[in-house]
């Protein structure tokens, strides 16, 4: 919300933005001017795009790992005229022009890119993850921290099916609210998790096929009698902290990939778009907290790595440095604690009107 900084500045008014996506995926999005300064921006058509997306980034300071397919999609265009590539590419930079700017993460998970941010605007504020921190305050007293709120209905009776398994034993699928797949995706998913012979519980929407042909066969519903529960909407953070949930396999929005992070649940990575590609890349190669799967999905690598997470030696490793994080999220927001401070400092500093 750029334009909501101009008219604050225009009269006179301490302005304060949330940037409610991923740290990594802000750095991201401040090299789309140099990606198109080096002349690899626009791109000559769809196959240049494909040829390159494996091309290395060693050069971006901030960013650890990457190669040109974990940028935020929006930088695969053919025209600089293209309208999302044009509006992330200012609306970054002119979140950093406020007085401070705001985001649900915690020191240690990006000091990375958090270095990099500050070199643009000193007055960046951890308070994440937000949940975590909201414990600290009254419930009439946690406005915007209250980020657990959802205008869909959710099932509740899910919560009492995960009570039947054991710990680290379920498989938790959720794509978030907006992404969609094709409906032979959607098919190598439920086949994959059916193979596996795992216990799930699949969050899935109704309109999560683009063509609106979600209906899945009376064969797999037999198979998985018993040990699949598939929902439309649930309480997530609940889900996660749950003791039976032993992976998630999400799309990697930031909001899921915080709570898999501070849940300590190992992840599977299917990102659809924007950052969602970025936060990928850094919860593999970088958190060390998941495994990506191949954007053309086959049921096989589903059911591979599913048990993997939940059954194999990778996986083990994997849930240890989950565990890891969340004990960094949770000190991150205890009394003391970085996120615990900085929401001290943004409401002395920030919203009275004294940040540098």
């Amino acid at each position: 919300m750029g334009f909501a900084g101009k008219v604050a500045k225009d009269m006179g008014i301490p302005e304060v933005q949330l940037w409610t996506a991923s740290v990594c995926g802000y750095v991201g999005y401040l090299q789309y001017n140099e990606l198109v300064a080096q002349g690899m921006v626009p791109f000559k058509d769809e196959k240049e795009i494909e040829d390159s997306l494996d091309i290395s980034l060693d050069w971006i300071k901030g960013m650890s790992n990457m190669r040109l397919r974990d940028l935020p999609s929006f930088v695969r265009v053919t025209s600089l005229d293209d309208i999302l590539f044009d509006f992330l590419n200012s609306e970054c930079r002119n979140t950093l022009k406020s007085s401070g700017v705001i985001i649900n993460t915690f020191e240690d998970l990006d000091e990375e890119g958090l270095e990099i941010l500050r070199t643009y605007n000193p007055n960046i504020y951890t308070i994440g993850p937000l949940d975590l921190l909201a414990r600290h305050f009254p419930e009439k007293d946690k406005g915007f921290m209250s980020v657990g709120s959802s205008l869909w209905k959710s099932d509740s009776n899910c919560l009492t099916w995960l009570n039947k398994w054991e710990p680290n034993s379920v498989v938790y699928v959720n794509f978030g609210s907006i992404a969609v797949m094709s409906a032979h995706h959607l098919k190598e998913f439920a086949w994959g998790l059916a193979n596996s012979k795992l216990p799930f519980l699949w969050i899935k929407r109704a309109d999560i096929v683009a063509d609106e042909s979600d209906s899945l066969p009376q064969e797999f519903f037999d198979e998985i009698k018993d040990r699949g529960y598939i929902s439309s909407w649930c309480q997530q953070e609940q889900v996660l902290s749950h003791p039976s949930v032993g992976v998630f396999l999400t799309h990697c929005g930031w909001n899921s990939t915080l709570e898999g992070i501070y849940a300590g649940v190992p992840m599977i990575c299917w990102p659809f778009f924007s950052d969602q590609h970025t936060n990928c890349r850094y919860i593999c190669a970088n958190w060390g907290v998941g495994m990506e799967i191949n954007q053309d999905v086959k049921r096989d690598e589903i059911s591979d790595l599913v048990t993997e997470i939940i059954k194999g030696d990778k996986g083990k490793e994997i849930r240890q440095k989950s565990l890891e994080w969340k004990k960094k999220a949770i000190k991150a927001t205890d009394v003391g604690g970085t996120s615990y401070n900085h929401i001290h400092k943004l409401i002395k500093e920030a919203l009275s009107g004294n940040a540098a």
